[in-house]
């Protein structure tokens, strides 16, 4: 990896060794030696191999020294060099790399409706510009900005929910649920780099928005701001070899289509297009009426060919969100009980519904059988959703931000067993050319989290213990996982490894994503 860089493609080098990160000595290094780094981290050509720990001292060990790259190596580990961890260097000496953030030429695929996804010259933004710290996970937390190679906090004045509505955005973290000031994640203790940020929400970037001169402020660090996101749209992680699957935002004419997939196999995960309207998926078998617009009103079921309502017992807003994600109305925002818009005169159809709020349907969750209730129209069930898509189709597509992410063969060795899906189960480790379990001493949502992330499977939603998918029947792995949740990999993450570990196959951890 490249620390301390202005973006991800410079920075001092580290290498990962017996679980822990350290750096590269400067003697002898060398642009041949940058440039098998800039391969190896997915950047461009390399520019300069700066040394003297010009990109500030690593802490840890000091694995590797003399290094001696002919250039061609496909990774680092494969140049010459003195062995692991012999070294006669300090941190003084810690060496550095640039590289361009342009990519190499790349094929054209062609994925339908005239559409080809190629390369672009330059990357079009810097993902290492902003960040969530200190929250529960990567799409919450107090939001800190880099400016002068330098991490820095937003101060609260006049911070609101349009303010965050951009920062989730930017981070692919879907929409923006509240905008927390007065440092509810904390303080930060770096500079303070903006104040009175002012976006109307259709921004695509924090930069884009109005704000006072980077450091002129007249803010403490008791006002950090924060932003809570909803997440990635898509809960489910579908692989698609050619083909469309277009998730529900909240910006009204910004559909979010999450793992278009093309061929050779890879995952589009997030295309993001100003220029196409989403049309609600109709016919549908539910509807809301007498409401301000499509997205509010009384819930109505259709069952028998005949539109019945809902008992408000038990009604809640995980109810209403499945309401709303089914009608494409973005979240939910409340769930009125009362007929509060009015009574209907139907059928009452469903009572005592409970939802998850991760059903797709409002018919997969659970309730009374159809028609069984001990309710009257008063109690009719209602719910208030955010605004409405446009319904209109537009021709073209613009891609105006593209990531792409590879499971490369052999690294994942991670999976999910028993879940309903690829992305929840009991997790097995490969370890000997053996799968085994985890034990759920200590694992909590951090650890799920490194989990989620390595399986491309968005955020953690749960870490549940006690084999919750089953009990496994092999080696027990690993024991005592402690991740802070921002690794890469569950290996980076701090564990008891040594057999035997304390654990019996009851104690087997699982993970939902």
């Amino acid at each position: 990896r490249l620390v301390n860089g202005s973006s991800f493609c410079s920075g001092r080098v580290e290498v990962f060794h017996n679980g822990e990160w350290g750096t590269v000595c400067d003697d002898n290094w060398s642009l041949e030696d940058a440039k098998v780094v800039c391969r190896e981290v997915g950047c461009g050509q390399e520019l300069s191999a700066p040394s003297g720990a010009a990109f500030g001292q690593g802490s840890g060990p000091i694995w590797l020294d003399e290094v001696t790259c002919a250039g061609t190596e496909a990774a680092l580990s494969l140049c010459w060099a003195r062995s692991w961890g012999s070294h006669n260097c300090n941190h003084g000496e810690d060496a550095g790399v640039e590289c361009t953030v342009c990519f190499p030429p790349c094929a054209l695929f062609s994925f339908g409706y005239n559409a080809v996804a190629s390369n672009s010259q330059k990357y079009s933004g810097d993902p290492m510009a902003l960040q969530l710290v200190d929250g529960p996970h990567r799409c919450a937390g107090r939001v800190e900005v880099l400016h002068q190679e330098e991490w820095g906090t937003v101060c609260d004045d006049g911070w609101d929910l349009q303010d965050a509505e951009v920062v989730c955005w930017q981070l692919g973290c879907g929409a923006a649920v509240a905008a927390p000031g007065f440092a509810h994640f904390g303080r930060g203790r770096d500079p303070i780099w903006l104040d009175e940020v002012n976006c109307t929400g259709t921004e695509s970037a924090l930069s884009e928005c109005r704000a006072k001169p980077k450091g002129v402020h007249k803010c403490h660090h008791g006002e950090d701001a924060g932003a809570v996101c909803s997440g990635s749209c898509c809960s489910s992680a579908d692989e698609l070899l050619g083909g469309y699957q277009y998730c529900r935002s909240s910006r009204t004419g910004f559909p979010y289509a999450e793992h278009v997939g093309i061929h050779p196999p890879a995952h589009i995960q997030h295309l993001l297009s100003p220029s196409l309207g989403l049309a609600p998926q109709d016919p549908t078998d539910v509807r809301l009426v007498n409401g301000s617009n499509r997205c509010s009103g009384r819930v109505e079921v259709l069952h028998n060919q005949r539109w019945g309502s809902v008992c408000d017992d038990n009604w809640d807003l995980d109810d209403a969100e499945v309401v709303c994600q089914q009608l494409g109305c973005g979240m939910a925002v409340a769930a009125p009980p009362r007929a509060q818009f009015g009574m209907g005169h139907e059928p009452i159809w469903l009572d005592d519904v409970n939802c998850t709020g991760t059903e797709a349907t409002l018919s997969e969750c659970r309730a009374r059988p159809w028609g069984e209730s001990n309710c009257n129209h008063q109690e009719d069930a209602s719910v208030v959703c955010q605004a409405p898509y446009s319904n209109a189709w537009a021709r073209n597509i613009y891609v105006f931000d593209l990531h792409m992410s590879f499971i490369i063969p052999g690294l994942a060795q991670l999976r999910l067993v028993n879940g309903s899906s690829r992305c929840s189960g009991r997790v097995e480790v490969l370890r000997n050319q053996q799968w085994g379990t985890v034990c759920d001493n200590g694992w909590d949502l951090n650890d799920a989290e490194v989990v989620c992330q390595q399986m491309v499977c968005g955020v953690a939603v749960s870490a549940p213990g006690s084999a919750h998918f089953g009990p496994g029947s092999n080696h027990i792995w690993l024991g005592e996982v402690e991740c802070t949740g921002a690794e890469v990999t569950l290996s980076e993450c701090r564990s008891r490894m040594e057999e035997p570990i304390n654990c019996h196959h009851g104690e087997d951890a699982g993970v939902v994503c």
